[in-house]
């Protein structure tokens, strides 16, 4: 597929009709501005030199219809191009973030959240302004020199001459311009990744930068990659200035020798007055059109950093997808019983460094198993090969005895339900947000669901209830409130296997214990997996299984680890001496 095919996919036919219909009557504002100087010339050469004021009104006339036709044609061509590029970049959005939405986290990994922004902002909106250039500009100018020249050759081959001897010199400058460019402009792009991503960092982290008064190290640190921006974009503009000097330098040398040759040819009779100023209307015309296309070829260098950066997003394959043969031949219509296992389960975020390594562990059909280790233990990345966030380096794991690779996404990721480590919420109200876990879920629902995570009390006790509108991210809610609405969210969804990670460490002891009854009522025949640093949160469960340095350490209730397993033993000591309450919970 062609660049121009994979950009275009997918556009709406309206769209794909303006885009025609826009070079077209581009086509007639050009003929008719060719038209209008050998008319100009006629009323100069036929009508006034020879006193014929009939003539001059007739062909004046007719020189104000074409102007008028070649207004009306232009306006067209400009409405409707406006209305393709904005089509177009309305496609090329929906497109880009749709692709998004089937990348794998290691997809995201590779692009960052700062440069998809950027692609989905600044290099479409760069591709949007090449794209109505390309329907009207690059219609117009070429069309335009052809005409002109013709037009300026019929009136004087000799004069004509002088315009072509400044082509080649012209070819010249601008293909050494974009040689030079092209790359210092790709290197801007990559410097507004970099701004954008500090400035989501500090807008999302702005309470952290105003409670430790960091707001003027933060002001230096984003004026320093501001003036990098600068830099790098007045370094490209360096380049590029040179384009304009060059044209005019060459179209002003090209009609002060055509008006001393032509002026000539008056004075002895060999060309008439209304032909030369008809002959340098139309070297204008050829000049300005040279001048156009070397602002398009300008464009072009510009957005072709830009292109290639959206090509590379459209041309990424998702890192996990359904398999289609497997899916015809093993694939099941869902999860029934929500059994886990890890067979000899390895995984790397890079090559040849392994985060899990040979893991093996069962966790039976409604099961409640707790996940416990030191920070870095990998027991967040533990969780996500279940709904296949990522997937496995080399091993299986298996759902319902079914490896993972095997069950539809769809199916496997509605029969999961994760509460992450990071609560997310979204702009919205709190009815909203929470079904998202089932969307057609009824007020009583959700009302169930919420007194099970523990979050109806604090929900009731808003004027609005739940009809209350959250901020962007909950940021009118404490981390414990976000907790048990995020709890909440994921018992709607009433799922085979739920997975909290460390999901209850902003709820008191008493509350988490009794969020846990409740999920123990509420899902009796779910698998619940809990990952926790509280000893408290996990000593409940039907197994436990002790996490260091991406293995599993141990395995075994709370009474068995407390005998058997020193990593265990350390960590409950250490939490009773920091919560005498703690081994009473």
């Amino acid at each position: 597929m062609t660049l121009i095919g994979k950009l275009t996919d997918g556009l709406e036919k309206r769209y794909k009709i303006f885009t025609i219909l826009a070079p077209l009557t581009m086509l007639g504002e050009v003929a008719m501005e060719v038209i209008i100087p050998i008319i100009m010339a006629n009323i100069i050469d036929a009508g006034i030199s020879s006193g014929n004021i009939n003539y001059v009104l007739k062909t004046g006339m007719l020189m104000i219809g074409c102007t008028c036709l070649s207004l009306f044609c232009g306006v067209a061509s400009g409405r409707l191009s406006a209305l393709a590029s904005t089509g177009f970049s309305h496609n090329l959005r929906r497109r880009l973030f749709a692709k998004v939405q089937d990348f794998a986290f290691s997809n995201m990994d590779k692009f960052g959240t700062a440069s998809m922004i950027t692609r989905l902002t600044t290099d479409v909106t760069n591709a949007q302004n090449t794209y109505q250039m390309i329907i009207r500009i690059c219609v117009r100018s070429p069309m335009m020199l052809i005409g002109a020249t013709i037009m300026a050759c019929l009136i004087n081959a000799k004069l004509a001459v002088t315009f072509f001897l400044a082509i080649p010199i012209l070819a010249i400058a601008l293909a050494a311009i974009a040689t030079k460019a092209f790359p210092r402009f790709r290197e801007m792009l990559k410097k507004y990744d970099t701004l954008n991503s500090g400035l989501q960092e500090n807008l999302m982290g702005i309470r952290v930068v105003k409670s430790f008064v960091r707001e003027g190290f933060e002001e230096d640190k984003f004026q320093d990659i501001a003036n990098q921006v600068r830099e790098a974009q007045v370094k490209a503009e360096k380049i590029v200035i040179f384009n304009m000097p060059i044209m005019q330098i060459m179209m002003y040398a090209c009609i002060i020798v055509i008006l001393w040759a032509g002026g000539n040819m008056v004075i002895s009779q060999t060309m008439q007055t209304g032909e030369l100023i008809s002959f340098v209307t139309y070297v204008t015309q050829i000049l300005m059109s040279l001048m156009m296309i070397s602002m398009i070829f300008v464009m072009l260098v510009l957005s072709k950093a830009s292109i290639a950066r959206i090509v590379e997003v459209l041309d990424e394959k998702p890192a996990i997808t359904d398999n289609a043969k497997e899916m015809t031949a093993n694939s099941c219509a869902a999860v029934s019983t929500g059994k886990v296992e890890f067979h000899n389960v390895s995984f790397s975020y890079e090559e040849e460094s392994f985060v899990l390594k040979n893991i093996n562990l069962t966790i039976e059909s409604g099961q409640t198993a707790g996940i416990i280790g030191g920070t870095g233990s990998a027991k967040t990345t533990l969780v996500q090969l279940i709904p296949r966030l990522y997937d496995v380096a080399s091993g299986q794991v298996l759902v319902d005895g079914k490896d993972v690779r095997q069950i539809e996404i769809e199916t496997l990721r509605n029969s999961v339900a994760m509460v992450l480590q990071k609560n997310v919420l979204f702009s919205g109200t709190i009815l909203d947000n929470l079904r998202w876990g089932n969307v057609n879920a009824t007020y009583e629902q959700i009302v169930s669901a919420c007194k099970a995570a523990q979050a109806h009390s604090f929900i009731s006790s808003f004027p609005e209830g739940y009809k209350t509108v959250l901020g962007q991210g909950g940021v009118n809610l404490s981390g414990g409130q976000k907790q048990r609405l995020c709890i909440a969210r994921a018992l709607l969804k009433e799922p085979k296997i739920l997975i909290l990670d460390d999901s209850t460490s902003a709820v008191d002891t008493a509350t988490d214990a009794n969020i846990r009854k409740a999920l123990k009522a509420t899902l009796p025949d779910s698998t619940k997996i809990i990952i926790s640093q509280r000893i408290t949160s996990i000593k409940d469960a039907d197994i436990i299984f002790v996490m260091d340095n991406g293995e599993i350490a141990a395995s075994g209730t709370h009474e068995n680890l407390l005998d058997s397993c020193g990593i265990y033993q350390e960590v409950f000591k250490s939490q009773q001496r920091g919560d005498g309450q703690c081994h009473n919970q």
